[in-house]
């Protein structure tokens, strides 16, 4: 069992909680709770960290996934250092990243994309994430002023859609986005300039929605790389919409038209 703050073990999970560059020179990034951890593939699974009393009171498949790893047994007051939560639930494992190119997604059948440009909100890149995978998204193209996809506030924000929505980072975004096209993938940017309401296209299966920065919106070069300019039509005195929302809003609009399609 860890008893000691001073424990190798302990100094690294926290770095790894804190430190982007770490994470990225392990490959590893820490995750908590026992949501997250029944999500997490046992294959990617690099060490498990369980606390002294949720050993004890660990059952079911909880406990036999925990049994299986070969938790280490962290004292209750040291699990507390090493966590990321003001409440520890008293499970913390480090995961293998999943780095994937985007022709990797692309042959894999990818066929509904977001394009984010230089987000910085980790809670709304999270929130595509999750809301995302309701709506049948296949994978999130990113450049690399974008927050970093394991920051632990949006590992959290996923609820798991981290694992099965792979998120690429492109050094060059408008060549990413006119690899798309070649594709066959349609290019529909939000943004103002000569734009048509979201809700007057009809979305073809291969869709990619370009959503731009929170306060900043997309660059002209990306916009310029769309096939069409689409806003949601706002009520009232909003003047916009914050990222996450926006997006979701356009990728279950294609949903219900593939839905109905199907119908």
């Amino acid at each position: 069992m860890i008893t000691s703050p001073a424990n190798k073990k302990v100094k690294e999970v926290r770095a790894l909680f804190d430190k982007a560059s770490l994470r990225a020179e392990r490959g590893l990034f820490p995750i908590e709770g026992v949501r997250m951890f029944l999500e997490a593939p046992a294959a990617e699974i690099e060490e498990l960290y369980v606390s002294e009393s949720f050993a004890a009171r660990a059952e079911g498949e909880v406990r036999d996934k925990i049994e299986a790893l070969k938790a280490e047994t962290v004292a209750d007051n040291i699990f507390a250092k090493m966590s990321d939560t003001k409440t520890p639930q008293g499970v913390l494992a480090l995961v293998r990243m999943q780095r994937k190119s985007l022709e990797e997604v692309l042959k894999g059948g990818a066929s509904c994309f977001l394009a984010v440009e230089s987000l910085q909100d980790p809670g709304n890149l999270g929130t595509m994430l999750r809301a995302g995978e309701g709506a049948g998204l296949s994978a999130i193209l990113a450049n690399r002023g974008t927050v970093d996809v394991y920051n632990p506030k949006l590992v959290r924000a996923t609820m798991g859609s981290i694992f099965r929505i792979p998120v690429v980072y492109v050094d060059d975004f408008r060549e990413a986005l006119l690899t798309l096209a070649r594709e066959g993938i349609r290019l529909y940017a939000a943004a103002l300039q000569a734009s048509v309401p979201y809700d007057s296209i009809e979305y073809p299966e291969k869709t990619a929605f370009l959503i731009g920065n929170e306060a900043a919106g997309l660059s002209e070069e990306a916009i310029a790389a769309a096939n069409q300019s689409i806003h949601i039509p706002m009520l009232g005195q909003v003047e916009s919409l914050n990222a996450a929302v926006a997006a979701s809003i356009l990728l279950y609009e294609r949903a219900r038209q593939r839905r109905k399609e199907r119908a």
